[in-house]
């Protein structure tokens, strides 16, 4: 990247994710699952800029952290999108290799199967 008329090359390293926003249905079943199961704090609540009628929401550790966070666009209830080319169509939350045997039985109880499955 060309510095502002310095002629210096400034180098920006990309080191991860900063955040991923994801589509939604139900703002309430949103929140209750990202701050009531997997106990993640509601960081930060705005409207959806295109579409002020639809909750935009962060979710990160205690204080919001940059790849921590983790956005939602619940729109509400409607038809089911199809994954598109090059959509991501998962996410996988790192934990200790320790904690697995936990966090999966813990998922299961509450059920939610696919807590174990293997994300490769």
């Amino acid at each position: 990247m060309q510095g502002e008329g310095d002629g210096v090359l400034a180098r920006t390293e990309i080191r991860g994710i900063q955040h991923i926003t994801a589509l939604a249905g139900d703002p309430h079943r949103n929140v209750d699952f990202y701050t009531g199961v997997l106990g993640l704090q509601l960081v930060k609540q705005t409207v959806n800029f295109d579409d002020p009628e639809v909750y935009h929401l962060y979710y990160g550790d205690e204080v919001g952290s940059p790849r921590t966070i983790m956005t939602f666009f619940p729109f509400g209830e409607g038809p089911r999108g199809a994954p598109g080319v090059g959509q991501a169509t998962a996410v996988a939350f790192s934990v200790p290799e320790e904690a697995l045997p936990h966090w999966a039985e813990y998922l299961r109880r509450l059920g939610h199967s696919k807590a174990n499955e293997p994300s490769g």
